[in-house]
């Protein structure tokens, strides 16, 4: 059975998709800030493409999210920011010199006996696995403090956590409720809020994890 009432309705063009009838049906005002945040964190974080890739994937991972897993912000970011008014080229994508391919996406699980990651990008892997499974372990772990001190700022580390913990509520909210397609194409949507009038929903929004 569905996680939640979705009508047959949720399927038409009109919708999108369930999970844009999902945001527009149930408590719009707080799904439409998990979505702004979501965006914010692709707009506004600094760190570089491969370490953000890597830390994003490995959450997807460990929440399940399909949406997450198969999103590649190379290719789905660009329409989804354009959507709501964000500036690709200085997000991280438009600052990026190269795009990381499929096998860099297809060793991150494996990361620990993978050659492909530098430093930085491991020690990010390993905090989102940390974040997503076990939190209570950075409690006086100082080696690993060190460690990702060695290769990122203060101003790095916030901004990792920050973009974690947000993909960690968005991939969990999808999954669970179990409105979490696999992403092949991000088009625009206009859809109409019941208590805020009409607004402008762009599925990237909605599903970006």
């Amino acid at each position: 059975m569905n996680r939640i009432a979705i009508p047959e309705e949720a399927y038409t063009e009109h919708y999108g998709s369930t999970t844009a009838y999902v945001y527009r049906s149930y408590a719009p005002k707080l799904t439409a800030a998990m979505g702004n945040l979501s965006m914010t964190v692709y707009q506004e974080t600094q760190l570089p493409i491969r370490v953000i890739e890597a830390a994003r994937v490995r959450t997807a991972q460990i929440n399940g999210c399909r949406t997450c897993k198969t999103w590649r912000a190379a290719r789905d970011l660009p329409d989804a920011l354009q959507g709501v008014g964000g500036d690709v080229d200085r997000s991280f994508v438009g600052r990026a010199a190269a795009k990381p391919d499929e096998a860099f996406y297809a060793a991150i699980e494996g990361w620990r006996s993978s050659q492909l990651f530098s430093d930085q990008e491991r020690l990010a892997i390993e905090f989102a696995e940390r974040m997503g499974e076990a939190p209570h372990s950075f409690e006086g772990d100082e080696s690993f403090w060190a460690r990702i001190h060695a290769h990122f700022t203060d101003e790095e580390i916030v901004d990792l956590t920050v973009s974690i913990g947000s993909w960690i509520a968005a991939g969990r909210f999808l999954h669970i409720l179990e409105i979490d397609p696999e992403v092949c194409s991000v088009e625009p949507v206009s859809l109409r809020s019941a208590t805020s009038g009409p607004i402008d929903v762009n599925p990237g929004l909605i599903t970006a994890p």
